[in-house]
């Protein structure tokens, strides 16, 4: 699917590029080219000691930020495959700085499609979050206007060979400023600060994240809203998991902050269809294909009127025992309990 093909990943110093660079090398040996674009140069020196350009010739650096619109078209130019992964994606973070937040989420996701459009690509998928799910904070807002824009650009491609889609998903399993290395690195303190006894969140694994972009890629028509099936976990089981020997302190839910996630609501499940392993969340307004032709590409059934899908009603659930383990396969293989 991959290999002869150049791929260019924005926010590709990021937890889920670098997962998404190593998943390609080891699945695609042929690929032409991957470019990592990003702002941050000190990630991306650490990312070339990684991979030293002798032995992976593949991999092209560009320093860029993808406000600018300029810059995303010079990165561009060749590419048949983008994978948009650059964010800004602390809530606290965007309350704050509710502009720049506005400004790489929301026009930089619109220079990325127009930077495609212009440049010939073939391939789209940007990342969301469960958090555009009918948001609260500006975050989520945001990025709902992202997955807007890309599912709408398949209605401004023309005549051209593109398609654009969107994978959202909930908290990845260990990735920086998550809620699982927090608590390992103040289990010390014998006191782990929890935000509401009832909260849920839904839980996947960085690799399992990059296999739903890969579906993304090889199944998309294009509009398409991917979500996975996976499991929700209690805040209270995490803490047990990961040390059951600590206190609990209450602290209050944050601004912006949701008691549970939702990834699909009811009215959006009035444009949803079950994929099997994943659900899609249909383009509300589509000139490209009807709603039959995406069921019948993708060999989907419609979910049941008034279906949602929320982390505290959720069917599938972590325990404190699987949790261990999978802290111990995804995020320290030396934990113990």
């Amino acid at each position: 699917m991959l290999n002869q093909k150049s791929i260019l990943i924005t926010g590709g110093t990021g937890s889920f590029g670098k997962k998404f660079i190593e998943t390609i090398l080891a699945r695609y040996p042929q690929v032409k080219k991957i470019i990592i674009f990003s702002r941050d140069e000190l990630k991306q020196f650490e990312l070339r000691q990684k991979y030293p350009a002798k032995e992976f010739p593949m991999l092209r650096f560009f320093i860029g930020d993808v406000r600018d619109r300029e810059r995303m078209i010079q990165a561009c130019e060749g590419v048949d495959v983008i994978i948009h992964a650059a964010a800004i994606k602390q809530v606290d973070t965007a309350e704050y700085n509710p502009t720049e937040c506005i400004r790489t989420n929301v026009d930089g996701a619109e220079n990325v499609i127009h930077a495609a459009l212009q440049c010939g690509v073939k391939d789209v998928v940007a990342l969301s979050t469960d958090k555009a799910c009918a948001p609260i904070n500006l975050y989520g807002a945001t990025k709902l206007a992202s997955d807007k824009l890309f599912t709408a650009a398949n209605n401004i491609k023309g005549s051209k060979d593109i398609r654009f889609s969107v994978v959202r998903y909930g908290n990845v399993m260990g990735s920086r400023g998550s809620v699982i290395p927090f608590f390992l690195n103040k289990r010390e303190e014998g006191v782990l600060p929890i935000t509401h006894e009832e909260m849920t969140r839904f839980n996947i694994s960085l690799q399992d994240g990059v296999n739903l972009v890969m579906f993304a890629l090889g199944h998309h028509l294009g509009g398409e809203i991917f979500i996975p099936k996976i499991p929700s976990y209690k805040i209270t089981d995490v803490a047990e998991a990961v040390a059951p020997e600590a206190k609990t302190r209450i602290v209050g839910i944050r601004p912006g902050e949701k008691l549970h996630e939702e990834m699909i609501t009811d009215t959006d499940s009035l444009n949803t269809i079950d994929l099997g392993a994943y659900y899609a969340i249909l383009p509300s307004v589509s000139f490209t294909y009807t709603e039959q032709e995406y069921l019948d590409h993708h060999k989907a059934s419609k979910v049941p009127f008034g279906f949602k899908y929320n982390s505290g009603t959720n069917t599938e659930w972590e325990t404190v025992e699987s949790l261990r383990d999978l802290i111990r396969e995804h995020v320290d293989p030396n934990f113990e309990a």
